[in-house]
């Protein structure tokens, strides 16, 4: 269960505009995610769940707002903190010359990992990837390099995992596993996920908290269950579809 007395991120009143101002991407939104939660921020396209992940992860600069991750000011002291949290997305493209094994021996020494070797075994076993470890990632199947992807990303044994879109590319049986091992990792180790879908199945069966995105702003969050009591919905899908015709139309 997640540890709501310590929070590991803590985001308050974030906001990007683009186009000299006139494009509003992110409107004040403020939110937090706790020690072994996973929380997940879903939207229609342009919702803002990207500008939103970004800055999370400090590649976008927000226009106003303060962001504290791991009790560090991650605006400004993003440095302090990166090698406690990591990331994974079906967009980030991995070195295709490499073979698996050497991608994540790669990624070991970038971060300077003790016991590299036993870790990267490791985390091939994990993931079902020991027997094409020797396979260069050019010939792998796209469902074979976003697991990759998710596999490299944990290899660092993260405090907090953002993970955006990760199953976007795997099948129901992998995609079904991969659910269960991420969740066995955040009960096992206290890690924190925050995780984007477009999967309202995958995200009712995984999370312990949602966010809705809609226009740049927070239209509902809580916790599934009482979500869906509180507006009368038989699953989140349904509560999704019909947020987003009621914003559609403000």
């Amino acid at each position: 269960m997640p540890d709501k007395t310590e929070r590991v991120l803590e985001a308050r009143n974030l906001s990007k505009t683009f186009l000299n101002g006139s494009k509003i991407a992110l409107g004040g939104v403020s939110l937090d995610l706790y020690r072994g939660e996973i929380l997940s921020i879903v939207g229609p396209n342009g919702a803002g769940k990207s500008t939103l992940i970004q800055i999370l992860l400090g590649l976008l600069h927000p226009n106003t707002g303060s962001l504290n991750i791991l009790g560090v000011d991650a605006i400004r002291h993003r440095r302090l903190i990166a090698h406690r949290i990591n990331y994974a997305s079906t967009d980030l493209s991995l070195p295709y010359s490499l073979t698996v094994f050497e991608n994540l021996k790669v990624y070991s020494f970038i971060y300077n990992l003790a016991d590299w070797r036993t870790k990267v075994d490791s985390i091939l076993s994990d993931f079902g990837l020991s027997e094409i470890a020797s396979r260069r990632v050019g010939s792998l199947s796209t469902g074979q390099v976003a697991k990759l992807g998710i596999a490299k990303a944990l290899l660092t044994e993260p405090e907090i995992l953002f993970l955006d879109e990760p199953t976007a590319t795997l099948d129901p049986e992998v995609s079904g596993h991969l659910r269960e091992f991420l969740r066995k990792r955040v009960l096992d180790t206290g890690m924190s996920l925050l995780y984007t879908s477009h999967n309202m199945r995958e995200v009712e069966r995984l999370s312990d908290r949602i966010i809705l995105l809609g226009g740049g702003k927070i239209i509902k969050e809580g916790m599934i269950g009482d979500l869906l009591k509180s507006n009368s919905a038989a699953d989140l899908e349904s509560l999704f579809l019909d947020t987003v015709k009621k914003t559609a139309s403000w």
